[in-house]
């Protein structure tokens, strides 16, 4: 647990936020709230909300987690930043609605269960129009794109079988299930993506793909 005044740190943050805020920001014009779901250290938070003013940056992860974002949160210069939010995926959400949620590296880390309840609770609160960008490794058309990526997962399943790079077939066909669409997939740096999705409204039936 992290204590008051201590700023945890994760190297994979300081190297890919610039890559993703690049990727992100020409699909964020609107001005609008945004909900981070598993906002982990909160570097990305601190670094990406100034360079966006347009938009409230509204963090949230597991109670442990939320001393070490308020921390950095402390430091964000010429930005009063909300309150880091208690959210747990499987139990209750905010009561409220976003016109953007971002995500990253959390789904190889849930359960499949608890993407499945990500992707239809995150459905919910997002406004129509709006957009969830979701960042981290995928396997696409059954295959992983890295060797690296391969030897990820295989250390994933042995540390929790509940774990692993899902198929991006599979996470497309749930967020359809929740009446978003694919509007973007782009390549990233070290074997990732961002994947940007809309709420259009309607509901298609759940993919059965692979996870």
């Amino acid at each position: 647990m992290n204590h008051a005044g201590e700023r945890p740190f994760s190297p994979a943050c300081e190297r890919n936020q610039a890559a993703i805020l690049a990727a992100m920001a020409p699909l964020m014009e609107q001005p609008g709230t945004l909900l981070e779901i598993g906002s982990g250290t909160g570097q990305h938070a601190a670094w990406m909300a100034p360079q966006l003013p347009h938009i409230r940056w509204q963090t949230s992860d597991l109670p442990d987690h939320l001393p070490g974002i308020q921390a950095w949160l402390d430091d964000v210069p010429g930005k009063r930043m909300p309150t880091p939010l208690v959210l747990d995926v499987a139990g209750r959400w905010p009561e409220k609605s976003f016109q953007y949620l971002y995500t990253a590296n959390t789904f190889h880390i849930m359960a499949s269960a608890l993407v499945e309840r990500c992707i239809e609770q995150g459905g919910c609160h997002l406004d129509a129009g709006g957009r969830w960008f979701v960042y981290g490794p995928f396997r696409v058309a059954g295959a992983f794109t890295s060797d690296s990526n391969h030897e990820f997962h295989h250390w994933l399943q042995q540390r929790d079988p509940r774990q692993g790079i899902r198929a991006l077939e599979w996470v497309q066909g749930c967020m359809q299930h929740a009446g978003l669409e694919l509007v973007a997939r782009q390549p990233m740096p070290a074997n990732n993506f961002l994947l940007t999705f809309e709420k259009t409204g309607g509901r298609a039936q759940s993919s059965n793909a692979a996870r």
